[in-house]
């Protein structure tokens, strides 16, 4: 607050003029590490950024008691991977993950039913582990085909419950 003029202040106190700062140049690229191309990486161990996707975790361990294990596999290795699979989903879409995204994730291998003992062999496999190895998480994301993700929750559980469940899950040249 601003004091009267006749009241008697010392110098120190006085209102002093603000700082102004200069106006930025133009930004340029000029950084040696620095991106050229909007385009982001792509390939097998680069991942699918998104937004938010640790929630998919959390929205996976609603489905723990919901789970159809079998002998050898592990609910903590389930959950993780299921939940990095409905993160990709999620990010090819642009958007955090949700509920249905974890849904399919569990649907594609089979974890909500009694799925095809093939399907089991291979995702026994292929969840080993998972939850203490960075470099199988990523192995995994990656085996699942684009089109796979691409399904809903209700075609991707028709397709497995029609013996169509190892190409879901992209072992080629098999059934389930």
């Amino acid at each position: 607050m601003t004091q009267p003029t006749f009241v008697p202040i010392s110098e120190a106190d006085q209102v002093r003029p603000a700082r102004h700062l200069h106006v930025p140049g133009a930004w340029t690229t000029s950084r040696p590490a620095e991106l050229r191309t909007p385009t982001a990486l792509s390939g097998r161990s680069v991942g699918t950024p998104g937004p938010d996707a640790g929630f998919a975790l959390r929205l996976a361990r609603r489905f723990a008691h919901d789970l159809a294990l079998t002998e050898g596999e592990h609910e903590e290795d389930v959950l993780l991977g299921c939940a990095l699979i409905a993160a990709r989903r999620a990010a090819l879409y642009g958007r955090g993950p949700s509920i249905y995204d974890v849904q399919l994730a569990l649907a594609l291998w089979g974890f909500l039913i009694d799925a095809p003992a093939a399907l089991v062999t291979v995702r026994r496999q292929a969840f080993a582990s998972v939850s203490h190895n960075y470099v199988a998480q990523r192995a995994l994301v990656d085996a699942v085909p684009g089109e796979s993700l691409r399904l809903t929750p209700a075609e991707a559980q028709a397709r497995l419950q029609g013996g169509d469940g190892l190409a879901l899950v992209g072992v080629a040249g098999a059934t389930a």
